[in-house]
């Protein structure tokens, strides 16, 4: 079955991890997902992992969409402007926007003694931009431009992939409120754009099994906490297809709650842990 097809994505940061996830489930679903990053081959990748934007592409086709890989640097607001013109001048329309480019594990997957977890006061103030700059800012740019065309055609979907950390302490003081200004940019933008048509959500994906996490985490206890990048994206594909969706916008909501009420599974058909405390802090 293809519910997406004819609709237009566009993925940011998904030359791997949970973008490259979130492509390939709307591909599933018979979309033509765009998707951004700034790799776009294993010789000029920006962290030492694997993955491109066009291998994302691809596998976006495999699984039945269209997949259009556009490289860009979410640091660059002249980059992100013309990814937007693009897909206007391609296809005159924008169904759905995931804000998944982020920045701020860089550290942490070139190094393993990266300071990651180093209080503020010894981190240099610098450290809070890798933070905000892709993964805050760059959210709201890319927002920006696709707003202005899911506002002309009175509907759309922005969905900001955040994380846990935005409801309690997680590693460090930056990421903690990055993932708290995502929260509630959500909430704001969807206050602005509720007479549009447009709805904005922040989405919390618990552990993923993203290749940096599976580059470090070997524990077997870790895996019945962990859920899949495809997982989050078949997360994404469930509230695109949601007729009540609007009456969620502004909400920050969890992968695996909404695994629980659209009924979708992870890869090999088993449904994450739901027990909180463990993959997520308690709310």
């Amino acid at each position: 079955m293809t519910p997406l097809a004819g609709k237009i994505a566009l993925v940011t940061g998904a030359s791997r991890g949970i973008g490259r996830g979130v492509a390939i489930s709307l591909g599933e679903a018979g979309a033509t997902v765009y998707l951004t990053g700034r790799t776009e081959s294993q010789s000029d990748a920006t962290v030492p992992l694997p993955g491109t934007i066009h291998e994302t592409a691809a596998l976006v086709d495999e699984a039945g969409g269209k997949g259009i890989a556009l490289r860009c640097d979410h640091a660059d607001d002249q980059q992100v402007k013309r990814v937007a013109e693009r897909i206007a001048e391609k296809q005159g329309r924008l169904d759905i926007l995931v804000n998944n480019a982020w920045g701020g594990y860089q550290l942490k997957q070139r190094s393993r003694s990266s300071g990651f977890h180093t209080p503020f006061w010894k981190s240099p103030p610098e450290f809070w931009d890798t933070m905000h700059t892709v993964g805050v800012r760059s959210h709201y740019v890319m927002s920006v431009y696709a707003a202005r065309l899911m506002v002309a055609q009175q509907r759309g979907l922005i969905v900001h992939v955040s994380a846990p950390a935005g409801g309690g302490y997680s590693e460090n003081v930056a990421y903690g409120v990055s993932k708290a200004a995502v929260d509630r940019m959500a909430a704001d933008m969807a206050h602005e754009l509720k007479d549009e048509g447009v709805v904005v959500i922040a989405l919390w994906p618990g552990i993923v099994a993203t290749e940096m996490i599976m580059a470090r985490r070997k524990d077997p206890r870790l895996q019945p906490y962990m859920e899949s990048p495809i997982y989050v994206g078949r997360a994404v594909v469930g509230l695109a297809l949601d007729p009540n969706l609007m009456m969620k916008s502004g909400s920050i909501l969890v992968t695996r709650e909404l695994g629980a009420e659209y009924g979708f599974k992870d890869v090999g058909g088993h449904q994450p842990s739901l027990e909180k405390g463990v993959w997520m802090p308690r709310r």
